[in-house]
């Protein structure tokens, strides 16, 4: 829950830079992270076969926080203009994804 004790609505990109592993591994533990302490997430990939579950206009206007867990420049940034947006390399998500959504969760 954020800091008034509601659940969140997060979006994000996970990009590594080889554009495989890590990408879909953080976008996992992220998703996993978030929906156990109760919020809805939605995470795009960048990766070597372009972009994967791509988020609409409606969902990042919607989203509370936007979580760039990328290791390489991806498209469409400037979407998320506006918005707070966390910026964390994959291998935080992959070492350590509950501390990070319970880091947000303080943040937001």
């Amino acid at each position: 829950m954020n800091k008034k004790g509601a659940p969140m609505n997060i979006v994000g990109v996970a990009a590594c830079t080889a554009g495989i592993a890590h990408t879909y591994i953080a976008k996992e533990k992220l998703e996993n992270a978030a929906r156990k302490r109760g919020h809805k997430i939605h995470m795009e990939t960048q990766g070597v076969i372009g972009v994967e579950d791509a988020l609409s206009s409606g969902e990042i206007e919607t989203a509370d926080v936007v979580i760039l867990a990328t290791d390489v420049s991806i498209s469409g940034k400037d979407r998320f203009e506006g918005k707070k947006v966390v910026e964390v390399p994959t291998e935080t998500v992959v070492m350590s994804p509950n501390k990070l959504i319970e880091k947000i969760e303080e943040l937001v």
